[in-house]
């Protein structure tokens, strides 16, 4: 089983690796019911969606009605507008068949502009505020890609007291100095305020090749290498405070979900680790998905 830690200050203990919904949103039902099967296997109890996912939403929705407890439940909107975020998260409701879900996360909240937008007078933070008084939702997050993301989730952080915040984390983007400065910082501050700190990308290779034909369950290429994906999923647990989202490539799911019931035992140090990742790097051409001036996805 994986080991749980309480996320942030909303009472709950997740287990280090949060589901990503992602992962459901081309799926036909019976497939799906299959990778939610493996997490009841392996006492997942957080669930991360976002309306954007396709029909993940709809994919949950059966699970829901038989296992709604067992499940920390988490979404996305992506809206700006009070009016938006509001039905946004009433047809996330209504897909997902609850009442209330545990969490709504403004997804992506990244850019200026829409930054701007969803923190003004009637924009989405306040029609978020709003649905958690009247429970619908019981705690807010934020969520971000890109280099800049940590700076502006610390930005979100002075306006709003939000719950959570997941922002990518791997090597290769801690290796960036601006990068992990801007992380170093916001982990303080949500440690300091009970934040919960989700991260994604963990297991990411690079971006996928313009002349690769292989099959692609996610917007970047993962490691295929289960010694590289194990150094890279250890990377992320052998830190306390941080929550791991997986991938949106199924197919690596139980390679991922075995490495972390073992997190525990290994005993190498964060030195020996790191001379491995820079290993990794090398032989198998792992690469930053966000360097400062291409933001992309």
């Amino acid at each position: 089983m994986i080991e749980t830690e309480a996320f942030g200050s909303t009472g709950h203990h997740s287990t280090r690796v949060l589901f990503g919904a992602a992962a459901l949103g081309a799926m036909r039902q019976e497939r799906a019911d299959a990778v939610l099967e493996t997490l009841l296997e392996f006492g997942i109890n957080h669930l991360d969606c976002a309306a954007s996912y396709g029909d993940a939403e709809l994919r949950l929705a059966p699970w829901m009605r038989e296992h709604r407890e067992r499940f920390f439940l988490a979404t996305k909107t992506a809206d700006r507008s009070g009016e938006g975020a509001r039905k946004g998260l009433e047809r996330s409701l209504d897909r997902l068949g609850v009442e209330q879900v545990d969490l709504i996360q403004l997804h992506n909240l990244a850019d200026e502009e829409g930054w701007q937008a969803a923190f003004a007078p009637g924009g989405a933070v306040e029609a978020l505020a709003a649905a958690r008084d009247r429970g619908l939702v019981r705690f807010i997050g934020v969520t971000g890609h890109g280099t800049r993301v940590a700076a502006m989730h610390l930005r979100s952080l002075e306006q709003f007291p939000f719950d959570s915040v997941l922002l990518p984390y791997n090597f290769t983007m801690m290796s960036q100095p601006a990068y992990a400065a801007d992380f170093e910082a916001l982990l303080s501050v949500c440690r300091e305020r009970g934040v919960a700190v989700q991260t994604i990308k963990s297991i990411a290779r690079r971006r996928w090749e313009p002349d690769d034909a292989s099959p692609r369950y996610s917007w970047y290429e993962p490691l295929r290498d289960p010694e590289a994906i194990r150094r890279a999923t250890q990377f992320v647990l052998r830190r306390p405070g941080l929550f791991l989202n997986t991938s949106s490539d199924a197919t690596l799911l139980r390679t991922v979900l075995d490495i972390a019931a073992g997190t525990e035992s290994e005993d190498r140090s964060s030195e020996a680790l790191a001379a491995e990742l820079e290993a990794d790097v090398a032989q198998q051409g792992i690469e930053p998905l966000f360097i400062p001036g291409v933001e992309g996805l």
